[in-house]
């Protein structure tokens, strides 16, 4: 069995990341800090993990993390990187769910986050945990970044257009992107209060998202060179997912669409290409670590239309995070994550 720390168990990713680990039949759940609930038992916290968990919350300098096989890092940008180096020298291997090991430049990381990184030098060890391009890295890391739910979705959407080298015209990538409210934590905010978030519809960060220098970082890896790229995200009244609508312009008229995505992804567990002319949904992977995907081009022009959905907590956060966990300890990669989505 697998002995697994989580830092930070009182947000969504960390609740997320309980939820499924429940159904782990090779993990044990030994610790969840949290500074300001320590003490509190978890099911008090979390009513919905009764019967699943025995575990109280203790505060994150009183535990024995470096006993764990690994810890998860579900906490705000900023926390890990304080607090990792400790556990990698005692063996432990670490999955970090925020934005500290993202980006391999630390002045562009900077730039984003607004702080100085505290370790620098471990960025470029830290593997990108996106199993779809990284998944040989992935089994030998021990300190790994798990995507963002924007990112995660817009470059599964991408992926096999700039791979194909050509195809597309890479310098002028659209990235259209809704999101759910969970996607901003649980945090109390005024843009995400019931009465501010119901029946209303924005977008935001149009000048520039801390979620762009990421995409761009794998787009440009998988195209191995820069790419340009207009992300959008917005703000939409529901709980959960992520709609990615994506745009490239077709250098290649002749290319076979459909072909090319069910190739790419043929032997992914959790990424679906759905049939031809299909419209995928949010609700259709509620809950799971799938991502679906279908390819249009509308009127059989130049353009390329990819819809890309995600359960912004699960395949954009804890279900991934659990994905690249199997794949780092060789264990089926679908263990704890195969199951259907919720409906409704």
């Amino acid at each position: 069995m697998l002995k697994v720390g989580i830092v930070g168990a009182t947000g969504y990713t960390g609740v997320e990341l309980l939820r499924l680990l429940a159904m782990h039949p090779q993990v044990e759940v030994r610790a969840v800090t949290s500074r300001k609930e320590a003490g509190k038992q978890l099911v008090e916290l979390f009513p919905s993990l009764r019967g699943h968990y025995d575990l109280s919350f203790v505060n994150p300098d009183e535990t024995p993390l470096d006993d764990c096989d690994l810890v998860f890092f579900a906490t705000p940008n900023g926390t890990a990187m304080k607090m990792v180096r400790p556990l990698l020298e005692a063996g432990v291997r670490v999955i970090d769910l925020a934005a500290d090991f993202r980006l391999r430049d630390a002045e562009v990381w900077s730039d984003w986050y607004g702080l100085e990184h505290a370790c620098p030098d471990l960025l470029e060890e830290a593997v990108y945990g996106l199993p779809e391009l990284n998944r040989q890295a992935i089994a030998g890391a021990r300190l790994v970044a798990n995507p963002g739910c924007y990112p995660t979705a817009t470059a599964l959407g991408l992926l096999p257009l700039v791979e194909a080298g050509g195809l597309v015209d890479a310098d002028h990538l659209i990235a259209d992107c809704k999101s759910g409210v969970s996607g901003a934590g649980r945090k109390a905010q005024l843009p995400t209060l019931f009465s501010e978030a119901e029946e209303n519809f924005n977008a935001y960060g149009v000048a520039g998202h801390r979620h762009l220098p990421e995409i761009r970082q794998t787009l440009g890896q998988a195209a191995g060179h820069p790419v340009g790229l207009t992300f959008v995200p917005h703000l939409t009244p529901m709980i959960r997912g992520i709609h990615a609508t994506l745009y490239a312009r077709l250098l290649d008229t002749e290319a076979d669409l459909q072909g090319l995505f069910e190739a790419r992804y043929r032997d992914e567990p959790f990424v679906d290409v759905l049939p031809e002319g299909t419209h995928p949904q949010t609700r259709g992977v509620r809950g799971i670590n799938t991502c679906r995907i279908a390819v249009h081009r509308p009127q059989g022009g130049e353009q390329v239309v990819v819809l890309s959905v995600i359960d912004n907590l699960v395949k954009g956060a804890a279900g991934q995070a659990i994905q690249n966990m199997n794949i780092m300890f060789g264990l089926d990669e679908r263990l704890g994550l195969d199951q259907p989505a919720l409906l409704p």
